[in-house]
């Protein structure tokens, strides 16, 4: 999440390297050629960014709860298969035992395929988040008379810059809310039911 995090840092502009000292305006936002972001804190303190992940967590729960169950129906499966063993011929029972080893292969393989898909999506969800702030940001850039927007996780001294991070809170909470109804959604499939025997 954190390298992803970083990638999703935004440099809307590089026109100066040179901050021009602080100075308030009509607009309420402070002007300078180069503005500081917290991505994470925007992303984990506005109301888009919080409903993203609470989504992820849900799926993640549910991806969880899944697995759960189709371990218990497994190992009832096995238990069932291991109290007939004495009415079966080995060959029927050989035939039984690959089948059911068969499946448990594939219900393993799509549980990883699962949680991959839903990892993916995870660390794709601050790219997804920056996209649709983009022109909150652009619109902050402009009324600030600034030229750049640099990740404050890369900058090691400051002076006379100004982070806009709580504001960026502020604007994408009003401009944006809960974020577009079909804005970036995660792929991940729902979790299919174990195969009955």
């Amino acid at each position: 999440m954190r390298r992803s995090l970083a990638l999703a840092g935004l440099l809307l502009a590089l026109l100066s390297a040179v901050a021009v000292p602080l100075a308030a305006q009509p607009t309420g936002v402070v002007q300078s050629d180069i503005l500081l972001l917290d991505p994470e804190r925007v992303l984990n303190d506005t109301v888009y960014g919080q409903r993203l992940l609470a989504d992820i967590q849900t799926e993640r729960d549910e991806l969880v709860a899944h697995n759960r169950r189709v371990e218990a129906e497994l190992e009832a499966e096995e238990k069932s298969l291991t109290e007939r063993r004495p009415n079966l011929s080995p060959e029927e029972f050989r035939d039984l035992a690959d089948a059911f080893d068969q499946k448990v292969q594939q219900l393993r393989q799509d549980s990883e395929r699962m949680s991959r898909d839903l990892e993916r999506q995870r660390e794709l969800i601050p790219l997804q988040f920056m996209r649709v702030i983009e022109p909150v940001l652009a619109g902050i850039l402009n009324d600030s008379g600034g030229v750049v927007i640099m990740d404050v996780r890369a900058v090691l001294l400051r002076s006379g810059v100004a982070d806009i991070t709580e504001l960026a809170i502020e604007r994408v909470n009003e401009q944006i809310g809960e974020g577009p109804a079909n804005g970036p959604r995660r792929s991940v499939e729902t979790p299919p039911k174990a195969p009955a025997e």
